[in-house]
């Protein structure tokens, strides 16, 4: 780390000391190569010419949300976008869903190289702590989206562009600081063009903060750096990025009994000594993560260019929790006899699990554009390999622990993901443009070892073929854009599928018919948009409500379900210094004839034999976690140097299992933010901003996420929960100084 920060300390003395002076001449020399930034994410970003419905979120409007939270917090106002937070703020462990669909399920990308993680399918955002200081658009498609690398889109794409390089010399520093202990730091510059040849860009961040839920902190820090290379005809640019984060679990949600008396409980890391309730204090999450990206843009001539980019991803880190009462054999360790000569099956006991991955790989695209066609040839091939072990730290009786640091169980999985694909758009006319999307996706999946369960070896070996296409119409006539399309996407289960299924579980691979209808009109005084969508899956791996040990929300795949629904969005120029936005969606999630199996047991919660589950077939449900209305308000004014923005947001109510059981659900909520700011523009600097945001202004009390565990027991429902409460009215300050 004192690397990273010697070298932003550097990039920062040059571009205040330089002085560096660029030609015009130069500029204009140059600015047809700075174009071949665009050429790195060709694949994975779509235009308006291209029958996707999608929105984008620019470098400045991230900016202005940024104080501290992550990706999820800043593109909540998305439409069909809704967020969580473990800890209650948008700092730490925190995720999105889109149209109903988790993060697991949605292709992520930074310039085109696959984010998501290749076994679970998640993006863990608390390792990309301020990654929104380097980025310079998000653009999200909704729906299955455009051939890209990696996991497969299915309900939408969010594709991460990183800033482009700076042809003047800058620094900035920025400091935050507000509610639970809140305070983030940022400093960053870059060089500027040197020799008509070089750009270095660079950021460093640190972020710190309690959480509203108890005991729920984050220590996060990130880098980003940047080196490109103009030629007259190409670029090549090195870029690396990572963090560091220690958080405290905060994983278990708060029962739902408790959310009228107590609604920061956190039950992570709760034991009893001596009948007096504890905590450990050790009961973290801690990972380490850095990424290297190598990428080549070449310009060979008029109608062509390429891009291939070379990967390195490695990761490593565990999560330690205090297990009270653990039995022995759940770490296979056997059973001893006291002196009393009584035998001990169980011992209060600290274990650490442990991950190690690499993740390496390339991607490539060729590219034509003229006139009246635009295609591109691309594809990838990734590997994924990632250790899985588990440690036993200190027990409270170690007389059978074998050694110190006891290892119970490792095991590897192995994945390569491999696909080629063709895409093209082309002119039929003056106002019609038709768009063909072709994928062929190969993957080979292995699990081998010793699996955390007491005795169990697990060995999985999967492969699977994939075809995903795609093909539609897009109209275009004087601000009026309207669109029609049909995709096929294919997706294969993940880890979780196969380690946390039940014994009559055989997790399969899910499809998506993908039916999309869309209309838009631009006027310089307004904008109107609406968007129909028919998503029908066979085999959809739906969320159950189950998480696993570690929080994370487990899936199985049902057979016969939808997704439908109406995105509107609307905008308004009402004055020169006056704007509104807003968007809304209308949304049906169905799951045709399901049937709910749950668990039957007597009063001593042994399972009853001959009826170990109880199966009621309940018809057409409710898709667990897709509210069926959520819109968005957004009214932005500027008036010289001052500047506020006031934001809500609506999210009807999401179920917490497929039964459309209202007693386990979250119920709406409807949250306000107000944010203003004022930039002087003093003699001795380029800018000073200050902002204040207060977050949740109306102090609504409400939960975004949760978890279930429902079963029969002696005759009657027996239920455990676990809901995400979010803070109350909340307040960040923040100051930048720019150079």
């Amino acid at each position: 780390m004192k690397r990273v920060l010697s070298m932003i300390a550097a990039v920062v003395m040059a571009s205040c000391m330089s002085g560096y002076a660029i030609d015009p001449v130069d500029s204009l020399k140059i600015a047809k190569d700075i174009s071949l930034d665009e050429v790195m994410v060709t694949a994975t970003r779509v235009t308006k010419e291209t029958p996707v419905a999608y929105s984008e979120i620019s470098q400045q409007e991230l900016s202005r949300r940024n104080d501290g939270q992550g990706i999820p917090y800043l593109i909540a106002t998305s439409p069909s976008v809704i967020m969580t937070s473990d800890a209650g703020t948008g700092i730490g462990y925190s995720g999105f869903r889109i149209r109903g669909t988790d993060a697991n399920r949605i292709n992520i990308t930074v310039n085109g190289v696959p984010l998501n993680d290749a076994e679970s399918h998640g993006v863990f955002w608390v390792n990309m702590p301020d990654f929104a200081s380097s980025v310079d658009n998000i653009q999200i498609q909704r729906g299955a989206g455009t051939s890209t690398n990696g996991a497969a889109a299915f309900g939408a794409t969010v594709a991460m562009q990183t800033q482009k390089a700076s042809l003047k010399p800058y620094a900035q520093y920025s400091l935050s600081a507000g509610s639970f202990g809140t305070l983030k730091h940022t400093v960053e510059g870059g060089t500027g063009l040197l020799y008509d040849r070089f750009v270095i860009d660079a950021r460093y961040s640190d972020i710190r903060s309690d959480g509203f839920i108890d005991r729920a902190s984050a220590k996060m820090s990130s880098y980003f750096l940047s080196a490109s290379y103009y030629a007259d005809n190409s670029l090549i640019r090195f870029q690396t990025f990572g963090s560091s984060e220690a958080t405290y679990q905060a994983w278990n949600g708060v029962p739902s009994e408790m959310l009228s008396t107590n609604r920061t409980y956190n039950p992570c890391g709760e034991y009893k000594e001596n009948g007096v309730t504890k905590y450990y204090d050790n009961q973290t999450d801690n990972y380490w993560q850095q990424h290297y990206h190598l990428i080549a843009n070449h310009r060979m001539g008029d109608y062509w260019n390429m891009n291939v980019t070379l990967h390195y991803t490695p990761g490593e880190g565990y999560y330690e929790d205090y297990k009270a009462g653990a039995k022995f054999s759940s770490y296979k360790l056997p059973s001893f006899t006291d002196s009393e000569g009584k035998e001990v099956k169980k011992s209060d006991l600290v274990r650490r699990k442990w991950l190690k991955s690499d993740f390496y790989g390339g991607i490539f695209g060729i590219n034509y554009l003229n006139t009246n066609l635009h295609a591109t040839l691309g594809g990838g091939i990734n590997r994924f390999v990632c250790d899985h072990f588990g440690r036993v730290m200190w027990m409270k009786t170690a007389q059978n622990l074998p050694q110190p640091d006891y290892e119970y169980y490792r095991n590897r999985g192995d994945k390569v993901d491999y696909n080629v694909y063709v895409k093209a758009n082309y002119r039929l006319s003056k106002t019609l443009h038709g768009y063909l999307d072709l994928q062929y996706r190969g993957i080979d999946y292995t699990i081998d070892g010793s699996d955390d369960k007491a005795g169990d070896n697990v060995h999985i070996d999967k492969h699977w073929d994939f075809f995903n296409p795609k093909a539609g119409l897009n109209f275009q006539k004087n601000g009026h854009n309207a669109f029609a399309s049909f995709a096929i996407a294919n997706r294969e289960p993940n880890r979780d599928n196969f380690t946390e299924a039940g014994p009559n579980e055989h997790p399969t691979h899910e499809t998506l018919y993908d039916y999309e209808l869309g209309y838009s009109y631009t006027h310089p005084r307004f904008n109107v948009g609406v968007n129909l969508y028919y998503m029908d899956y066979n085999n959809q791996l739906i969320l159950t409500g189950k998480i696993s040990e570690i929080g994370e929300a487990l899936t199985s795949n049902i057979k016969d379900s939808y997704r439908a629904g109406i995105e509107l969005t609307v905008g308004a120029k009402i004055t020169n210094w006056l704007g509104w936005s807003g968007n809304m969606t209308l949304s049906r999630n169905k799951i045709r004839h399901f049937t709910e199996v749950i668990e039957n047991y007597d009063a001593n919660w042994t399972p009853i034999a001959g009826q170990e589950v109880i199966e009621n077939n309940l018809g057409t449900t409710d898709i667990a976690f897709s509210p069926a209305t959520i819109a968005n308000s957004i009214f932005d004014f500027n008036w010289k140097k001052f500047s506020a923005s006031f934001t809500s947001q609506y999210v009807g109510r999401q179920y917490l299992d497929n039964t459309s059981a209202k007693s386990r659900s979250v119920d709406p909520y409807f949250v306000n933010s107000l944010r203003v700011g004022y930039t002087f523009t003093p003699s001795f600097m380029k800018e000073i901003a200050l902002d204040v945001t207060i977050n949740n202004l109306f102090n609504e009390k409400y939960e975004t996420n949760g978890w279930v565990y429902s079963a029969m027991v002696d005759g009657e429902r027996y239920t455990e929960d676990g809901l995400f409460t979010q803070a109350g009215t909340h307040a960040m300050a923040r100051v930048t100084f720019k150079f």
